[in-house]
């Protein structure tokens, strides 16, 4: 890509950054898009949402749903047997997939039809109006726009305690992954990821545990509405360990043995797979955010 100049230029392709490009583009701006993320030779346009977030988990909880009502014996009293039912998760992935190439191609079209430049590269401001591109072969260039949209979204937060290394441990892409359903498996966190994970694994066959650092059941939803979820999910076999607290994990006979604590004292357990999901933290650090006068806290996030 040369040197270049834009009216609008978004710094990311996933939900808020390629609708803000699509937009801009539509209202006869001239608009482009830099994303850094890379699968084999294609940039992978959609973010987490489209690849391995809200898109592929609503996916498997589907397919999930309609495994789990059959083989519960919940069609029943429609005269419905399913006692032979068979599960193919390499079928089942197939379908995920599937979904999700769809999204993105859908998107990459749209990016075509409004001409929309797409560059891949890490991006750093030099200033309000000016950024600096390092591209996958390392080379440097330059582009300048009159409106910079930040779209870069977020990434896992890790746990010291639970290392990424291992293959037993995973995030929520590991997680939409699998090659089969784990005997066992066990779930820091029981936010939405981590709710909506362990219920696709839940449904499929797994025993699943569910930890939960805090003592009330998704505090920040409307009770009424979280008193419910919860119920349902208890109902379908989940074990939800509320105030409980993960204090260590190790790999032992390649499995991941878990070390918690909650008001009855220190239990051990171990799991085919374990689930980190505790949150997430906003993808800045490397956007020089300085350079352009744009302030930020601690973790990262944005003053706004």
């Amino acid at each position: 890509m040369s040197d270049d100049n834009y009216q609008v230029a978004v710094i990311g392709a996933g939900p808020g950054g390629y609708v803000a490009a699509i937009r801009a583009a539509q209202l006869g701006l001239k608009t482009v898009c830099i994303e850094k993320w890379v699968e084999g030779d294609k940039i992978q346009l959609g973010g987490t949402c489209s690849n391995v977030g809200c898109i592929p988990s609503k996916a498997l909880l589907d397919s999930s749903e309609h495994y789990y009502r059959l083989a519960s014996g919940e069609l029943g009293v429609h005269g419905i047997d399913a006692s032979e039912i068979t599960l193919n998760v390499e079928k089942m992935m197939a379908r995920k997939n599937k979904i999700v190439r769809s999204n993105t191609m859908g998107i990459a079209s749209l990016f075509k039809k409004h001409n929309i430049e797409l560059v891949c590269g890490q991006v750093s401001f030099a200033s309000a109006n000016d950024l600096e591109i390092t591209g996958q072969d390392g080379k440097m260039s330059s582009l300048r726009a009159d409106h910079i949209i930040i779209a870069t979204g977020s990434v896992p937060i890790g746990l010291p305690i639970a290392s990424f290394d291992y293959p037993q441990i995973v995030e929520n892409s590991g997680a939409l992954s699998f090659d089969r359903v784990p005997e066992r498996l066990g779930v820091i966190g029981a936010g939405v990821i981590g709710l909506e994970l362990g219920s696709v694994w839940r449904r499929l066959g797994s025993e699943v545990v569910l930890f939960e650092a805090l003592a009330e059941f998704l505090p920040t939803a409307d009770q009424q509405i979280a008193k419910a979820v919860e119920k349902s999910l208890r109902k379908q076999g989940l074990d939800i360990q509320l105030n409980t607290r993960v204090t260590a994990t190790e790999i032992e006979n390649n499995q991941v043995k878990v070390r918690y604590e909650n008001q009855q004292g220190t239990h051990e357990a171990s799991f085919d797979k374990l689930i980190v999901a505790v949150g997430r933290r906003p993808l800045t650090e490397e956007l020089n955010l300085g350079a352009a006068g744009v302030q930020h806290d601690e973790r990262g996030y944005i003053l706004v």
